[in-house]
């Protein structure tokens, strides 16, 4: 058990690796071949003054000696220099991803506090007004991408004043973006932990509890909720991956500067020392992520760690 628990977490670590290399080298290839680069943004000046910067910058150099001196300085843990800031990218994407930490781990904490018990809600209680109305907006809440709950909760804060908009000074910053990210994840959950539920409840071993004599909470929430877990759990990391993509749009609808905005910067400034350290800093997320959920899995299900 311990010898299949080990192969287990080095093959998934190896699949984090190996993911953190393709997402960054194609950032880095991509951002390297689309037209442009970082001296479009200086002064206007001399040709030769623009070719004495592309040479110290390092932009003259053939693709392939870009990305083998990035990927030897990647071995080192260096990510370089940022052609705009010129900092060290491991800095600027420290900071800012810090930032997108606390944006998407607050929203999937909202998500799956509310979403998980509004499903377990909406699937015992099969009467009544409520059930359907939840169903109905968790519906209409998933179906939204985060650029357009962002964009309306951006909005109603303009009009009614109630949360300020932008920067992050308080913890009333956070809740707009927060809300934006966790609103369809939260719907997903509730549908995902409904369905799940609703069929446990028909699962033999259900039956025989009733059978015994279990009472009703001590059946859905003992029983019942931790056995539907497993499904749920086993698209959680999709749902994670979710939440720090839609990060990306959310951060620069509502300026909240996190690792998201920081790409977006690097993509105008055609800084692809930056866009690939933010893409390494967003697929480190992703992995880890993956792996989160992955544990949780097999805390829920012991079944599926044996059978892998």
């Amino acid at each position: 058990m311990a010898r299949t628990l080990i192969r287990r977490v080095f093959r998934r670590l190896g699949f984090a690796t190996l993911l953190v290399l393709l997402v960054s080298s194609s950032a880095l290839v991509l951002a390297r071949l689309a037209p442009g680069d970082t001296t479009d943004a200086f002064d206007a000046r001399t040709p030769e003054q623009i070719a004495e910067d592309r040479r110290r910058l390092g932009l003259d150099l053939p693709l392939h000696e870009v990305y083998g001196q990035w990927l030897a300085r990647l071995i080192r843990l260096d990510l370089g220099t940022s052609l705009k800031y010129q900092r060290p990218v491991s800095e600027l994407v420290g900071e800012r991803s810090a930032n997108t930490a606390l944006l998407a781990s607050t929203a999937l904490a909202l998500a799956t506090v509310v979403g998980l018990p509004l499903g377990v809600f909406t699937a015992s209680r099969r009467r009544g007004l409520i059930p359907p109305l939840v169903r109905a907006g968790s519906v209409a809440a998933l179906s939204a991408p985060p650029l357009l709950t962002s964009l309306a909760l951006v909005l109603l804060a303009a009009r009614t004043g109630w949360l300020p908009i932008g920067g992050i000074g308080t913890v009333w910053h956070l809740v707009i973006p927060a809300l934006a990210l966790a609103l369809p994840a939260m719907g997903t959950l509730e549908r995902l932990q409904a369905g799940a539920l609703s069929e446990t409840l028909h699962e033999r071993f259900m039956v025989a509890a009733v059978a015994r004599g279990v009472p009703d909470r001590s059946l859905l929430w003992r029983h019942a909720f931790r056995a539907s877990l497993a499904p749920v759990l086993g698209v959680y990391a999709i749902i994670v991956a979710s939440l720090f993509s839609g990060s990306f749009a959310v951060e620069i609808v509502t300026s909240w500067p996190g690792l998201g905005r920081l790409m977006f910067d690097a993509l105008i400034a055609r800084d692809i020392h930056l866009v690939a350290g933010c893409a390494v800093a967003g697929s480190c997320f992703l992995a880890a992520g993956s792996l989160a959920a992955d544990a949780a899995l097999a805390w829920a299900d012991p079944r599926t760690g044996e059978a892998s």
